[in-house]
């Protein structure tokens, strides 16, 4: 019995020096062994809809007070309320979806009830965040378009040929709140805080579906070479239109090709 026992402790022994040895080739195959094991996030569609009805509901009580407001004083510090709500809510919403499965085609409106690209994601959240947009004709555009139909040329942050760390390190930096980013062939928010950033987006690569990742794991982020991104939150003129409900311009690309670059 000692022998038999000796003789498997050896073998196991001799197999862990050869997986170990061969760690880099055979990593790819246990993780398609794991994934499948890993459970996808559900999605969270009653959530969703009662952020929904309290994102009009703060809405409306936020214009009110603005209206109010007699001095500059006054109201900037609505408006300081009126983002830090936003910088709140607007991460929520994103992660309701996680789970929900990507397609390029894929238009859902609620989460987890169809699938949805990643166009159609940015344009649902914000649109049922409570800015008046054209969730459709938003989600149609090229990046750099759907962040432009909110924010200023001048307020775009552009970074072509940037190593990942250098860029990563820079928006690690930024100042807080919630950004749209574009990609090479992709649209994504980039929630950005002292500790760090969050890349939420619905994924055309693996897991396929809404996920919310870090800077160690945003494989899409870090192979894009193309980066546009532009702070939503953090522009007093995004602000002052969600609160009156004013209708946003949706920039429009002149070609219909144009389109297959958000998906």
């Amino acid at each position: 019995m000692k022998r038999i026992l000796l003789t498997i402790l050896a073998t196991a022994g001799i197999v862990c020096a050869v997986c170990w040895h061969f760690r880099d080739r055979l990593s790819p195959v246990w993780r398609s062994v794991a994934e499948p094991l890993v459970t996808k996030p559900a999605p969270d569609a009653e959530r969703y809809a009662g952020l929904k009805d309290e994102a009009e509901r703060w809405r409306k009580d936020l214009s009110a007070k603005y209206a109010k407001a007699r001095t500059k004083e006054e109201k900037d510090k609505v408006l300081a309320e009126t983002r830090s709500f936003l910088e709140t809510l607007l991460p929520e919403m994103m992660r309701c979806w996680l789970g929900t499965s990507w397609d390029f085609h894929g238009t859902a409106e609620t989460p987890g009830k169809g699938k949805i690209a990643c166009g159609y994601f940015v344009s649902t959240v914000l649109r049922d965040a409570g800015f008046r947009v054209d969730r459709y004709k938003l989600a149609r555009q090229p990046s750099q378009n759907i962040i432009r139909s909110f924010l200023p040329a001048e307020s775009l942050n552009l970074r072509v040929g940037v190593p990942y760390e250098n860029f990563a390190g820079e928006v690690a930096g930024a100042e807080p709140g919630v950004r749209i980013i574009g990609l090479d062939s992709h649209v994504a928010f980039l929630v950005t805080k002292p500790d760090g950033f969050r890349f939420i987006h619905s994924s055309g690569s693996k897991p396929w579906c809404v996920v919310d990742e870090g800077r160690e794991d945003a494989e899409v982020l870090r192979r894009s070479n193309y980066r546009v991104h532009g702070l939503l939150t953090g522009d007093r003129a995004v602000l002052l239109r969600w609160l009156r409900a004013e209708k946003i311009a949706v920039k429009e690309s002149p070609t219909a090709t144009a389109s297959a670059k958000r998906r």
